[in-house]
């Protein structure tokens, strides 16, 4: 969907640009401009649901180091690019798109604009998601999770097959845990999610379930979700997680950017032919890069001097595979020699 993102003056980007893949692993220092690159695209997503205006000169307060951002995008749309100006680092609100020379689509912006309007950014927030959800909040999953049970709920009601495969899932990650199902609350306009823990009577709700299995199980909402969105940006992806869950969560958001191939005849996988997801996901974990090792075009390092930041991929780097021959990929990245840390103070 989006094939990369270009930025002048936007915060601490102030001359860079990132190239996405189908699944994308940022890691970085704080204000490195991980964070920037979500809000940039949901900004886009945002001006993409107003009528877009006719080209016109800037207007005439715009200073000439005003914060810009450049769209490229992947076929069938890679004959257009979108750029979002703005005022200030905080408000960004002329969005301009362009034909290029050479690409597909240049004529359907429709079509693009259907795709932008698909794109949903998640940093899960754990007393959100234990809370019971109003039942009519169904539709999908917001961005912190509040309404995850209701969406559950639905899941199950509409979507049987989904239900099954993310149910499976989780019971299959989480071995301490014999059921999981949702509930109406007594109130009778909430829905609360329950669990059984194995060997254990009775049911016990999401307040009682830690942080970090509300988080997986939000991941895996996303995953089995027979209508995902178009991107799909998840902060923080390793937090509340144990280093050995971490590879279960990759490959549940695998599933959304490398969808199983359609099955001759139809069969039981309802993600079987489903249209990929662009992925991009933020971490600060060594043992999640470590799983990227024989995937570094995957990999964006955030790096950071002074006020400015810039982004590259990984498997630019020449020495990489040197490098690999003597240690892990995540031991190499704290160390610093990849880059992407925290700058030490002089002494």
């Amino acid at each position: 969907m989006i094939a990369s993102v270009a930025f002048r003056n936007f915060k601490a980007l102030r001359s860079t640009q990132i190239a996405l893949s189908p699944f994308t692993l940022i890691i970085g220092p704080n204000g490195s401009g991980k964070t920037s690159l979500i809000q940039a695209g949901m900004r886009l997503r945002t001006l993409a649901r107003l009528p877009l205006r006719e080209p016109a000169p800037a207007p005439a307060d715009l200073r000439d180091d005003a914060p810009e951002i450049i769209f490229r995008f992947d076929p069938p749309h890679s004959g257009l690019e979108a750029i979002l100006t703005c005022s200030t680092d905080n408000v960004c609100d002329l969005l301009e798109v362009r034909p290029l020379l050479t690409g597909e689509g240049a004529d359907d912006w429709a079509g693009l604009r259907e795709r932008l309007l698909g794109m949903r950014s998640y940093l899960f927030d754990h007393a959100a998601m234990s809370a019971p959800a109003a039942a009519t909040d169904h539709g999908e999953l917001a961005g912190d999770g509040h309404n995850l049970a209701a969406v559950l709920a639905r899941r199950a009601a509409e979507h049987p097959a989904a239900w099954t495969a993310l149910r499976g899932e989780f019971l299959r990650i989480f071995t301490e845990y014999e059921d999981i199902e949702t509930a109406d609350n007594d109130d009778g306009h909430t829905v609360l999610l329950r669990f059984r823990v194995r060997d254990e009577p009775g049911w016990i709700t999401a307040e009682d379930v830690s942080q970090g299995t509300l988080y997986a199980l939000g991941i895996l909402t996303l995953a089995w979700n027979p209508e995902p969105p178009s991107l799909v940006c998840v902060e923080e992806l390793d937090r509340g997680i144990h280093p050995r869950l971490l590879r279960e969560l990759r490959d549940a958001l695998y599933q959304l950017s490398y969808p199983p191939p359609p099955v001759a005849g139809g069969g039981a996988d309802f993600a079987a032919g489903r249209r990929a997801t662009q992925v991009i996901a933020t971490t600060h974990s060594p043992y999640l890069l470590d799983l990227f090792r024989e995937h570094p075009e995957e990999v964006v390092i955030a790096e950071k001097h002074g006020r400015a930041a810039h982004f590259f991929r990984l498997s630019d780097r020449t020495d990489l595979a040197e490098l690999l021959t003597g240690a892990s990929l995540g031991d190499l990245w704290y160390s610093g020699i990849l880059g992407g840390v925290p700058e030490e103070r002089e002494s």
